[in-house]
């Protein structure tokens, strides 16, 4: 039976990581990039999804300058807003509230 190094297997996955993290790093601000990361933190889909425009802006050439924190907030709002337009709001706590239940604070009316 050949042994499955996982260190073959993941090379491509790796070298896939160092090369977006090389090009945002050429193309983000440090503090664009800390924004960036601590959405990581919060939600990585939305992480993912604002690098990969951001990297495709960067490839068709419609990034002058580096992508400073302000501009990086407004892409968010664009992201967010489309997300709202399309629908996408992510998903939604709803709480039911039972009424006619009884509460411990019931039974002190007897008193």
């Amino acid at each position: 039976m050949p042994e499955f190094d996982l260190d073959e297997a993941s090379s491509p996955l790796i070298q896939l990581t160092e090369a977006r993290s090389s090009i945002l790093s050429q193309i983000l601000q440090p503090e664009a990039a800390d924004r960036l990361g601590r959405i990581r933190l919060v939600k990585e889909s939305r992480a993912n999804d604002i690098e990969d425009r951001l990297i495709w802006l960067a490839r068709s050439g419609q990034l002058t300058s580096k992508v400073t924190e302000e501009q990086l907030k407004e892409l968010l709002g664009a992201v967010a807003e489309n997300d709202k337009r399309e629908g996408n709001t992510g998903a939604t706590i709803v709480m039911n509230r039972r009424k006619g239940t009884w509460d411990d604070d019931d039974d002190l009316l007897d008193i």
